[in-house]
């Protein structure tokens, strides 16, 4: 039988779960900023189409659900990542995880996020014959720092969160164009907020089902100089398991895991991830993954390796007109 704490943590995960299914896709709030926020940083879970809510997972985890870092088994995760995005975007980030007293105390674990825009070159709307005047070359970019902590409630239920500081830079607005343009008293459109990411995990007792939920990027609201705006808030579900679990006798040797999240954005339809990752020796991998509804991106693909504590892994998802994304990551364990 569940003791008293375990049953009010399973009241309180229906209830969430309950609220996520009643919230209607066409009661959006509004349209959201800070995109960057959305875009998977890590290959494995690119590769996985960042069905990633209920996935094994180190310091990575704090890119999809904080709580999975409770199950890390060793003391010491560090992985580093660079993500060729979209229009010659590059995203650079770093996570590391500790363990103290061998998870006595809970996961202790950090985020970094760059985003680097490239030079973008700066206009202004004039009466003049172009139609706008040129301002200078602006160099915006973003990123985040993160905080983030995991323990185990329980031998089934574990709870995770990070808080996070968002920042992003877009270059200084000029107001004034009479009798020339005032770059001294020019606006700089930049904004910082709090960010925090909150998440559990239930393992179900059934072979390796696990379940679990997360929430992203819930904040208040940030303002430029006239527009405000949301985050990208987040809602995740997801399961996954080692379907070789009801083939036990190729379980020591090779690992299939399934997995398939069900997210709800703020700013546009509900849609599902499918995940699939082969593991052979705990050494090799190769992995396919699955989006729905979306216009310029579905099928991702991508391959790992890891041994001796040192890892790899490479991601590349087609991007419809926007040729493809290619994503790369380092990690190290002890």
């Amino acid at each position: 039988m569940m003791n008293h704490k375990t049953t009010k943590i399973l009241t309180l995960l229906l209830v969430c779960l309950v609220m996520f299914s009643n919230v209607r896709a066409d009661k959006k709030l509004a349209q959201t900023g800070f995109q960057f926020l959305s875009v998977i940083q890590d290959a494995r879970s690119a590769a996985l189409a960042g069905a990633m809510t209920t996935m094994p997972a180190y310091s990575a985890a704090l890119w999809s659900n904080p709580a999975i870092l409770a199950d890390m088994n060793i003391r010491f995760d560090l992985m580093a990542n660079q993500n060729s995005w979209i229009a010659d975007i590059n995203n650079y980030s770093v996570t590391g995880a500790f363990q103290p007293s061998n998870g006595r105390y809970g996961i202790f674990a950090f985020s970094f996020l760059f985003v680097d825009y490239g030079d973008i070159e700066g206009t202004i709307i004039a009466g003049n014959d172009q139609g706008f005047i040129e301002t200078g070359l602006i160099q915006p970019f973003s990123y985040s720092i993160g905080l983030g902590y995991a323990r185990r409630l329980s031998d089934k239920f574990s709870v995770g969160g990070q808080m996070k500081l968002v920042d992003q830079y877009l270059g200084a607005a000029i107001v004034s164009l009479e009798p020339a343009p005032d770059y001294q008293n020019a606006i700089e459109n930049e904004v910082s907020v709090f960010a925090f990411d909150l998440g559990t995990t239930y393992k179900t007792g059934f072979k390796s089902l696990v379940f679990g939920m997360s929430v992203r990027n819930f904040s208040k609201e940030v303002r430029y100089a006239r527009e405000g705006f949301q985050l990208p808030l987040t809602f995740n579900i997801g399961v996954s398991m080692n379907v070789l679990d009801f083939m036990p006798q190729f379980s020591e040797v090779h690992r299939v895991l399934f997995s398939v999240d069900a997210a709800h954005p703020r700013s546009y339809p509900e849609f599902a991830r499918l995940g699939l990752e082969y593991g052979f020796q705990s050494t090799f991998f190769l992995r396919l993954g699955y989006v729905s509804s979306r216009d310029e991106e579905n099928i991702s693909y991508g391959f790992g390796f890891k041994k001796f504590g040192l890892g790899f892994d490479y991601a590349y998802t087609p991007f419809g007109v926007f040729d493809n994304v290619q994503r790369f990551s380092l990690n190290f364990t002890f």
